[in-house]
């Protein structure tokens, strides 16, 4: 099930809620009871391949087994 983030409008407090799909944009009773308003938030995370190896330079390009491009082993001809 996905975990999505919720924000309340009156104080801002975010908690973070496991519901199915279907009830992402449903009503969500404040957990504390206090009759708060939540709505949900739009959510990002980030991933990270492997560390670059010692002589590339920051910001590079790198292929961890695969490539944005979706050919595998930096079938894109950028390697970094």
């Amino acid at each position: 099930m996905p975990l999505y983030e919720y924000e309340c409008e009156q104080d801002g407090t975010v908690i973070e809620v496991q519901r199915p799909m279907a009830d992402a944009d449903k009503p969500l009773h404040d957990p504390e009871g206090k009759g708060r308003s939540f709505k949900r938030k739009f959510s990002v995370f980030a991933t990270h391949g492997a560390a670059p190896s010692a002589g590339a330079s920051s910001g590079s390009h790198v292929h961890t087994g695969g490539c944005a491009c979706g050919r595998p082993g930096g079938g894109c001809g950028r390697m970094g």
